[in-house]
C-alpha cells in the first residue's frame, strides 16, 4: 500500500500548537533551529496575540509540520508522495527534499511579510458549504464589484468552496449564498485574501526569493497545489510554490490525484485533522490518520506496516 504525508495550511493554527508536538529529540531540534534562524523564542511564537498575525502562523504551520516528519524520517518512514495545502506547500517541500527547513522558514516568512503588506485590512476570507464550483463561480460572477472584489478559491471539497477578497464583498457573497441554497458560509480566521489575483505583487516578489534558492529535484514527487498534477523537478516545486498563493488551491483534484496513484495511506502532519478528514469524507476507503488526533506512535506503527 502506498502512502502520503499531507502538510496543513492557514486555518489549523490554535494557541499553544507548539506545546503538542510529539516529545522527542527530533522534535526539539527543529525547535531550537527555529529560534535560531528567527531569532525568537518559540514560547512567544504561537501565543493568541502572535498567531494574530499571517507571518507568524505560516511560521508556526512550518515549524510544526516538518517537526513531526523529522520524527518519521528518524525512524526510516518515508512516504511515496507528499502533498501541502498553501503554505503547507513548503513543508511539502522540505520532505521531498527540494529545499532544507531553514531555506523553507526564510521563504515562509518573507511570503508572510508579503502577504500583510499587501492587504493588511479589510480583506480575507470565508467558506461556503453546499454548492458547487460551478454554481458559486456563477454568483460571485454575477455579484462582483472591483471596488469591493470577491473570487472563487480554494476547492477544498466538491462543494466545500472557499472565497477570497474585500471583507465587505465577501459579506454580501455570503449573505446571497444563504438565501440561495448553500448549507453554511461564514468568514474564516484569516486576515488576507489568499490565492486569488489580488496577490499577483506577492507572486512575482516570492519568484525573486525562490530565484536566489538552491532547490533540488525532489526525491518524493509531490502533488501540485494548483494543476493536481505531480512535480518532478526543482524548477515545477518553484514555480508552484511562488504561483500558488495567486491561484486557487485545487485540493480536492491534489488528493484525487494521490489516490489515483495508490496512495491510500495518508497522514496528516500537525497541526490539526483538517486535511485527514477531508481525505476520508472524499474517499472512504483510504486509511486516513493525523499526528494530531492519532498520535505519533500509532502514525508510526502505520507507517511501518504498509
Amino acid at each position: 500500500m502506498k502512502s502520503a504525508f499531507l502538510f496543513p495550511g492557514q486555518g489549523s493554527q490554535y494557541e499553544g500548537m507548539l506545546y503538542d508536538l510529539p516529545e522527542d529529540p527530533a522534535v526539539k531540534e527543529i525547535l531550537e533551529e527555529s529560534e535560531e534562524i528567527l531569532n525568537i523564542s518559540i514560547d512567544s511564537l504561537h501565543t493568541k496575540e502572535a498567531l494574530s498575525s499571517t507571518k507568524a502562523v505560516q511560521q508556526c504551520l512550518l515549524i510544526a509540520s516538518v517537526s513531526a516528519l523529522k520524527v518519521f524520517e528518524k525512524n526510516g518512514l518515508i512516504p511515496h508522495f507528499v502533498a501541502g495545502h498553501s503554505v503547507g506547500a513548503f513543508g511539502a517541500a522540505v520532505a521531498s527534499g527540494v529545499i532544507s527547513f531553514e531555506t523553507a522558514l526564510k521563504l515562509v516568512t518573507k511570503r508572510g511579510e508579503l502577504m500583510e503588506k499587501a492587504y493588511d485590512l479589510g480583506y480575507g476570507m470565508a467558506v461556503v458549504l453546499g454548492l458547487d464550483e460551478y454554481k458559486l463561480s456563477e454568483i460571485v460572477n454575477e455579484l462582483f464589484d472591483e471596488k469591493e472584489p470577491v473570487y472563487v478559491s480554494n476547492r477544498n471539497a466538491p462543494t466545500q468552496i472557499t472565497l477570497s477578497g474585500s471583507i465587505k464583498g465577501l459579506e454580501k457573497v455570503i449573505e446571497y449564498v444563504r438565501a440561495n441554497g448553500a448549507a453554511s458560509a461564514h468568514l474564516l480566521n484569516v486576515s488576507t485574501p489568499s490565492h486569488c489575483p489580488l496577490f499577483q505583487q506577492v507572486s512575482e516578489e516570492l519568484m525573486k526569493e525562490l530565484d536566489h534558492c538552491d532547490l533540488k529535484n525532489p526525491k518524493i514527487p509531490i502533488s501540485s497545489n494548483i494543476n493536481s498534477r505531480l512535480l518532478t523537478t526543482a524548477d515545477a516545486v518553484k514555480e508552484d510554490l511562488a504561483n500558488s498563493i495567486c491561484y486557487p488551491v485545487r485540493w480536492h483534484d491534489a488528493v484525487n490525484l494521490l489516490y489515483e496513484m495508490g496512495a491510500k495511506c495518508l497522514i496528516e502532519m500537525p497541526p490539526g485533522n483538517v486535511l485527514s478528514k477531508l481525505a476520508q469524507q472524499a474517499f472512504p476507503l483510504v486509511q486516513t490518520l493525523s499526528v494530531s488526533m492519532n498520535g505519533i506512535d500509532d502514525c508510526l506503527y502505520v507507517m511501518s506496516n504498509q
